[in-house]
């Protein structure tokens, strides 16, 4: 009788190319590749009893984000995991596995007129649900429609130690008091592996229509988006990308037409154009192009109250002045989420504009996550900045979900 094959397939250590940061997260280190949930949680309890650091990767599109990974024993990669486990088109409700691509996802649920309204700028990479969900990821229709931890309706997770915890549900572990959800949202798999996720979808809107309004003065930019945002027209995007301002509207033909329109008729758009089809699609996507950036270059990603765009545009325009860099500012105007791009220049002046730009954010009240980044940066720049207040919690919930310190170790260091 043959044998039975392996619980997950495993992989000895395979060095991978080296990327800006001078070593892809986990190369060299054992890989394995569950096909089910079974099959994940018994990899983590058996990496647990042996006591191995753990990195769960899906298309690994954000391996680089926050503090670099420390020694990783183990890699866990999701691609396995990426069957649709239920679909209600009636309830609006999606089941997937989290390795699942967004871009497999809507191509699923298109047939029915349904989609997950998530427009990610890691997704042309393949970003699979979970690595969205662990990365925090959005894109500029978060506006309207939130982040991805806003349409989870059910989590289920693998903690280190194997152990299978549940929200909604047949329950195998309760959490009582926890939103997993909110918890696994931005946690960079820190805390535990996003196994499994039920979704709430929405209408795949019939059309689409986007107004452009040429302006590199970040103060008009605030102007006009306030204009529109204070308008009955419910943009699901507002986007200043440097450059100009972006204005998108959902909804069937005749009302997106109406409303791009009466956008580009506001006395604070004067001058604005509601963009062809073809010049719509391609500056959506040169706007994900830049916001997701490319090897050689640093991306930040900020959040503060969106009054506060027009100064910290003079800092970064302030810090990149005498120097060989350029520097791109790209905002989500309406909500205060701002991401900077760095290019050209030496690591050091990347190091010292990363740090200094840091500050000015969190002098005004704001947060900082350091996305990509150049070769030789890490070591002249601390990944994260001051620990937030939330930091005692974070090391709370770290502790009780991951006792033994085996997910993504250094991920948030110094903060835990």
């Amino acid at each position: 009788m043959a044998d039975e094959p392996p619980a997950a397939v495993r992989e000895p250590g395979v060095p991978r190319p080296s990327g800006e940061s001078g070593g892809a997260p986990g190369a060299g280190a054992p890989r394995v590749r569950p096909t089910s949930l079974a099959e994940a949680a018994e990899a983590l309890g058996t990496a647990a009893r042996e006591k191995q650091s753990l990195l769960f990767t899906g298309a690994g599109s954000a391996l680089d984000w926050g503090a670099p990974v420390g020694r990783t024993d183990l890699v866990v990669e999701t691609g396995s995991l990426d069957g649709l486990v239920s679909h209600a088109p009636e309830d609006w409700t999606v089941g997937v596995e989290a390795g699942m691509p967004l871009s497999r996802l809507q191509e699923l649920l298109a047939p029915a007129g349904q989609w997950l309204p998530l427009d990610a700028p890691t997704e042309r990479a393949g970003a699979t649900l979970g690595g969205l969900l662990a990365g925090g990821d959005t894109g500029p229709r978060r506006l309207k429609y939130g982040g991805l931890s806003d349409l989870v309706i059910g989590a289920t997770l693998v903690l280190s130690d194997g152990s299978v915890v549940r929200t909604g549900g047949d329950v195998i572990k309760n959490v009582a008091g926890y939103d997993l959800a909110k918890l696994m949202a931005g946690s960079l798999g820190a805390f535990g592996l996003v196994a499994r996720l039920n979704l709430r979808v929405h209408p795949l809107p019939e059309s689409t229509a986007t107004v452009a309004l040429e302006t590199g003065d970040p103060g008009q930019a605030l102007r006009a988006a306030r204009a529109v945002m204070r308008s009955p027209l419910e943009p699901v995007a507002v986007e200043w990308e440097g450059e100009r301002l972006l204005i998108r509207f959902h909804g069937t033909r005749e009302s997106t037409s109406a409303r791009g329109r009466l956008a580009a008729g506001l006395p604070e758009l004067a001058g604005a154009r509601v963009l062809g089809e073809e010049d719509e699609h391609a500056a959506w996507q040169a706007l994900a192009r830049l916001v997701a950036g490319e090897d050689g270059r640093t991306v930040l990603r900020a959040g503060t109250r969106p009054s506060r765009l027009p100064a910290l545009h003079a800092e970064l325009t302030a810090l990149t002045r005498d120097t060989d860099m350029t520097a791109r500012l790209v905002s989500g105007i309406a909500q205060g989420v701002h991401t900077v791009v760095l290019s050209g220049g030496e690591a050091a002046d990347h190091a010292a504009c990363v740090t200094a730009w840091r500050e000015a954010v969190h002098a005004a009240g704001g947060s900082v996550t350091l996305r990509r980044r150049r070769a030789g940066v890490d070591a002249l720049a601390a990944s994260w900045g001051p620990a937030p207040s939330t930091a005692p919690v974070m090391r709370a919930i770290k502790r009780q979900f991951d006792p033994g310190g085996l997910c993504a170790p250094g991920r948030f260091h110094p903060w835990f």
